[in-house]
């Protein structure tokens, strides 16, 4: 017989979403029931966020020793322990792990229980192994996604790596071939080739394709100049394990062609590598949960939500990865505090994914908030576009990291729709820039603040105070100071 739970919220997932629903939920004196199959803390702590940052940062220190003379140091060529930058990124996971415990959630007074769990009817879930029923006022699904792997011919007879599994390897590999040219691409494609590794990324767009052109073309300029082979505009037709599986146990040969415009197939090319990494997007995770038994409705894409991140079963949300939209930490933890004010204050608070930054975090780093230029045109009749770069900030030339530029994007009245940064700490520039968007703040209030100097943070209120550079040449103003100088 199975043992019968009855609770005021059951979450299905303890990744950054499910865990933030749980705690707050139970902070409030909610009895709350949290299921997870796997890992808790997600895919955001296991094998996403934490650890691909933890190997960007090492990577950052290799190439911090090659650039060491544009300081006046002797610049040398790192020698990478890379069973010592394994243990580091599996030591950071380690050190942030206990935040996501089990032990931990238990402490806060929710109930886990570590299994999978499925819909029985609209208001029943039960544990894989049948040991529990749950009945609940509210559900929460919180499942997350995992990697999406392309219909390549052949691709199921090499053992290729997702972002799920390239963290477990202890040695650096030689050639470094990576499926995709989205933000997961290249940043680990950048990590690895600082790192020592030989890399060439395969896109079948452009690289960075969702990313303003004017932007990501500055990282792109930066990844070629560092020796990533970049194809674009590729099909891959076929890959063939290597022939000596003894000596190349993870390689492949890939082979593929060159898209011109207009769909027609170009010259044929192959490479070789030592291992593959896919990294072609993510697919989010609603099999195996009962959703026709709940009521729920979902495609592929992921769970169909409102504004609220309620499904069609009004006692069931979804949030994060699994409801289709953006696929980012950060969202997941926007969609848990939206679910906690509808469940608990009934608030009918909706989902504003126009105030949401994204980060890029390679070096430079890349952010984005709110419209971008191309969107903002064609949304509003009139727009004005204000940039400043950071070849003009006194810190980023200290620093001797001047490549990048803030873009701007405004109606005629000054509100600011939208920011873009590439450079230095743009991730950490655009934090401000989210609050200006999500308030919908003019861009006069930007130039009355003052920023401390010397940040490259100053690059977005010089961008500011350039909407007025042309205040002193326009007759009336000069008119009025000269009437003003009469008074005296």
């Amino acid at each position: 017989m199975s043992e019968q739970i009855k609770t005021d919220i059951c979450v299905i997932g303890a990744g950054s979403g499910g865990l933030t629903v749980a705690a707050a939920a139970a902070a409030f004196g909610e009895d709350v029931v949290l299921l997870e199959k796997g890992q808790m803390g997600g895919d955001c702590l296991n094998t996403g966020c934490v650890p691909s940052k933890a190997l960007i940062a090492a990577a950052h220190h290799a190439e911090n020793m090659r650039q060491a003379n544009l300081f006046g140091i002797s610049s040398v060529e790192p020698r990478v322990d890379f069973q010592a930058v394994h243990d580091h990124v599996h030591s950071v996971i380690g050190a942030i792990a206990p935040n996501d415990s089990v032990e931990r959630f238990e402490g806060l007074g929710v109930r886990v229980i570590q299994q999978a769990g499925h819909f029985t009817d609209k208001r029943t879930v039960a544990t894989a192994d049948g040991q529990y029923e749950i009945k609940a006022r509210s559900f929460v699904i919180a499942t997350g996604s995992s990697a999406a792997v392309p219909p390549v011919e052949g691709i199921e007879r090499i053992p290729y790596f997702t972002n799920e599994t390239i963290f477990s390897l202890t040695k650096r590999p030689r050639h470094l071939v990576i499926i995709g040219g989205g933000p997961i691409g290249v940043e680990l494609a950048q990590a690895h080739r600082r790192l020592g590794a030989e890399v060439t990324i395969l896109e079948a767009y452009g690289i960075l394709s969702r990313e303003d052109p004017e932007l990501s073309s500055v990282v792109i300029d930066q990844l070629k100049r560092e020796g990533i082979t970049l194809h674009e505009g590729v099909t891959i037709d076929r890959i063939e394990p290597a022939e000596d599986k003894d000596a190349t146990p993870y390689g492949a040969t890939l082979h593929f062609s060159h898209t011109l415009d207009g769909g027609v197939a170009g010259d044929a090319d192959f490479v070789e590598a030592t291992h593959v990494l896919v990294a072609t997007g993510r697919r989010a995770n609603v099999s195996d949960l009962g959703l026709e038994a709940a009521g729920v409705s979902y495609s592929e894409r992921g769970i169909a939500v409102k504004p609220t991140m309620k499904t069609s079963n009004r006692r069931v949300y979804a949030i994060g990865d699994v409801a289709g939209g953006m696929q980012f930490t950060h969202v997941a933890g926007y969609h848990a505090g939206l679910v906690v004010r509808n469940i608990l204050f009934k608030l009918g608070a909706k989902e504003n994914t126009h105030i949401v930054p994204r980060v890029t975090f390679t070096a430079p780093e890349l952010a984005h908030v709110g419209y971008s230029e191309a969107e903002a045109r064609q949304k509003f009749r009139q727009v004005r576009i204000l940039r400043w770069p950071f070849g003009e900030n006194d810190r980023a030339q200290a620093e001797r990291e001047t490549a990048g530029f803030i873009k701007i994007i405004t109606n005629k009245k000054g509100v600011v729709l939208g920011a873009s940064v590439v450079g230095k700490n743009a991730g950490e520039i655009i934090n401000m820039w989210a609050l200006i968007v999500s308030q919908k703040m003019n861009i006069k209030a930007i130039t009355g603040y003052v920023s401390p100097y010397p940040t490259l943070s100053e690059v977005g209120r010089r961008a500011a105070i350039s909407a007025y550079a042309d205040l002193p040449s326009k007759p009336g103003i000069r008119k009025i100071i000269s009437f003003l100088k009469f008074l005296g």
